[in-house]
C-alpha cells in the first residue's frame, strides 16, 4: 500500500489514495492559505465520472462551518461523482408527514443567543413572589457560543423573556473546553430538588475533548449557577435527562455518543484494508465517496470531533440510508477475514450501536449509585445510526420515554416513543416515528414534557426551518398537545 505523505510541521498535506482502492485521488491540502485564511485550499485530481479521464480541480473553503462543507461536497459530487449531501436541494423530497405543531418561539431573544433553542428542556416552578403562580423556565443548547445555555421564562408557555445564561462568558466550568468548533455545550436540563435547582449538561473536557456530563446548582432558577469542579460522568456521553421519582429518588439517563466514533473507526479500517471498500459499498458513488475519505484520513484524523463530523457526513449518509443492511453485511464480512481484521470490524460494529443507559443519582445529585441499566438502543430502520435526546414522563401508571433518532441535520430526524411499567424499563418502542419532518418544520427532536396552564400535557421540542437544517443553524421552539394511552402516544 502506498503511504500517504504529510509535510511535517507545516499546514500542507500531500495525500494519495492507498493501493487497492476502487479509484485513485491525489489531494494537495493547504490549511489557512492566504486566499482563504479562515479555511482551506484543496487541489484534487481524480477521474471524471462520465469519461473516466483524469482531471484536476481547485477548491477554496472560506470557513470550517457546516454550510461551507456542504457546498464543497456538492461540487465534489458533480466533479468527481461522490454522493450528493442529503440536505442539498437536489436530494430533497417534500415531507409527507402531517402534524399540528404550534410555533412557540422563532427568534433569538438576546443577541448573545446565537443558534436558537436546540434541545429545549422546560420545567414549571412556583413563583412565591407571585402568590405561588407557576412560571415556566426553559434552558437550551448553545453549542460553542461564548455564553452557554440561555435561560428563558414564561407565564403561559407562549410569551417568553430572556432571563440569563447558565454560564455567562468567562464563567464556564474550569474542567470544560471553550472555543469555536472545540467546545460543545449541549442538552442542558434544569430540575428542582427541594430548595435547590440543578442543571445537568454536556461539555467537552478541556484536555481530552471527550464529551462529559456536568452539573451546576443554584438556589434560584434564574441563577447564578455554580458548576461542580469535575464532571459527574465521563466517557463520551451526552444528552443527560433526569427523572425525579420522588423526594428521595431520581434517575440519570444518558446516551453513549458512539455515532461520533464508528465513522472514524471504519475509515481507519478501510485505510488499512482498502479492498474492503468494494465489498461493503456496491454503489459506485459510495465507493468513490469512501475512497475520498480514506485518502483524506491522515489529515482527517487530526480534526476536532465536530469538524470531523462535518467532513464525513456524506460518508455517514452513504451508510445510514441502508443502516440495518450495512450492519448485517459488516457482520458477515467479518466472518471471512483474518483475526486482526475481525477484531477491527467488531470494534466498528460495537460503536454502530448507541445505547441509552439509566442509573440512580446519589442524594446530592453529583454521583451515581447502584448499577446502570441499558434502556434502549438503535435497532429500528428509521433510527439509523443513533437514538438520543431522551425525556421520561409518568402518565397514570405508565412511563413514556421520548427520544430522537437518525441524523439531526437532515429532514430524516424524528421523535420516537417507548413505554414501560417502570422508570428502568423494560421499554417497548412504538415501531414507527411519533413525529417526523413536515413541510413547515424539519428535524423535530429532543422534546420535553410539561402541562399547559389548563393542565393539558404538552410536548416542547425544537425544529429547523425547511431546508435549513445543520450544525449551528437556528432551531425554533414548537409545541404539540398529546394524548397518552397505555399502548401509545398520539398527537391531539
Amino acid at each position: 500500500m502506498e503511504e500517504n505523505q504529510t509535510v511535517a510541521n507545516t499546514p500542507e498535506y500531500h495525500l494519495t489514495s492507498p493501493t487497492q482502492t476502487p479509484i485513485n485521488f491525489t489531494i494537495q491540502l493547504s490549511e489557512n492559505p492566504a486566499t482563504t485564511p479562515e479555511g482551506y485550499e484543496f487541489i484534487i485530481s481524480g477521474s471524471e465520472p462520465e469519461t473516466g479521464k483524469t482531471k484536476t480541480e481547485q477548491y477554496y473553503l472560506p470557513g470550517k462551518d457546516h454550510q461551507a462543507y456542504l457546498y464543497f461536497f456538492e461540487k465534489l459530487a458533480r466533479d468527481f461523482g461522490l454522493r450528493l449531501p442529503q440536505n442539498k436541494p437536489e436530494t430533497f423530497s417534500k415531507p409527507s408527514f402531517q402534524a399540528s405543531l404550534q410555533e412557540v418561539l422563532s427568534k433569538n431573544l438576546n443577541p448573545d443567543i446565537l443558534y436558537g433553542y436546540g434541545d429545549p428542556a422546560v420545567i414549571q416552578v412556583k413563583d412565591e413572589q407571585d402568590e405561588g403562580q407557576p412560571k415556566y423556565y426553559l434552558v437550551a443548547t448553545s453549542n460553542d457560543a461564548p455564553h452557554a445555555f440561555p435561560i428563558i421564562r414564561s407565564n403561559n408557555l407562549w410569551d417568553w423573556e430572556f432571563v440569563n445564561f447558565v454560564f455567562p462568558e468567562g464563567q464556564k466550568p474550569a474542567w470544560a473546553a471553550n472555543g469555536a468548533l472545540i467546545s460543545d455545550y449541549w442538552a442542558p436540563e434544569m430540575h428542582q430538588f427541594g430548595e435547590e435547582f440543578r442543571i445537568y449538561f454536556v461539555a467537552r473536557d478541556k484536555h481530552t475533548h471527550e464529551l462529559c456530563i456536568g452539573k451546576a446548582h443554584s438556589p434560584r432558577p434564574d441563577g447564578p449557577f455554580v458548576p461542580d469542579p469535575e464532571p459527574i460522568l465521563r466517557g463520551n456521553v451526552i444528552d443527560p435527562h433526569v427523572y425525579v421519582q420522588d423526594a428521595e429518588t431520581a434517575y440519570l439517563y444518558w446516551k453513549e455518543d458512539n455515532n461520533a466514533v464508528w465513522p472514524s473507526e471504519l475509515i481507519a479500517l478501510l485505510y488499512q484494508h482498502p479492498k474492503l471498500i468494494t465489498a461493503l459499498f456496491p454503489n459506485r458513488e459510495d465507493q468513490i465517496t469512501a475512497t475520498f475519505m480514506v485518502t483524506l484520513w491522515p489529515w482527517l484524523q487530526t480534526r476536532e470531533p465536530m469538524e470531523r463530523f462535518l467532513i464525513t457526513q456524506v460518508f455517514i449518509e452513504s451508510i445510514i440510508v441502508r443502516y440495518l443492511t450495512f450492519y448485517e453485511d459488516l457482520k458477515k464480512l467479518g466472518q471471512q477475514q483474518t483475526a486482526d481484521v475481525q477484531e477491527q470490524l467488531q470494534k466498528v460494529l460495537h460503536f454502530m450501536k448507541t445505547p441509552v443507559y439509566a442509573q440512580q443519582l446519589s442524594p446530592d445529585g453529583s454521583g451515581l449509585i447502584g448499577e446502570k441499566v441499558k434502556i434502549i438502543q438503535n435497532d429500528l430502520a428509521w433510527e439509523a445510526h443513533l437514538v438520543e435526546g431522551i425525556w421520561v414522563t409518568r402518565q397514570q401508571d405508565k412511563y413514556y420515554l421520548f427520544y430522537a433518532g437518525n441524523d439531526f441535520s437532515t429532514d430524516q430526524y424524528g421523535i420516537g416513543v417507548a413505554i414501560a411499567d417502570s422508570p428502568l424499563g423494560p421499554f417497548r418502542k412504538m415501531e414507527t416515528p411519533f413525529l417526523q419532518s413536515t413541510t413547515e418544520w424539519w428535524a423535530p427532536g429532543h422534546p420535553s414534557v410539561t402541562t399547559d396552564p389548563d393542565g393539558k400535557p404538552v410536548l416542547i421540542l425544537h425544529a429547523y426551518f425547511p431546508e435549513q437544517a445543520g450544525y449551528k443553524q437556528f432551531r425554533a421552539i414548537l409545541a404539540a398537545h398529546v394524548t397518552f394511552t397505555p399502548d401509545m402516544v398520539m398527537l391531539d
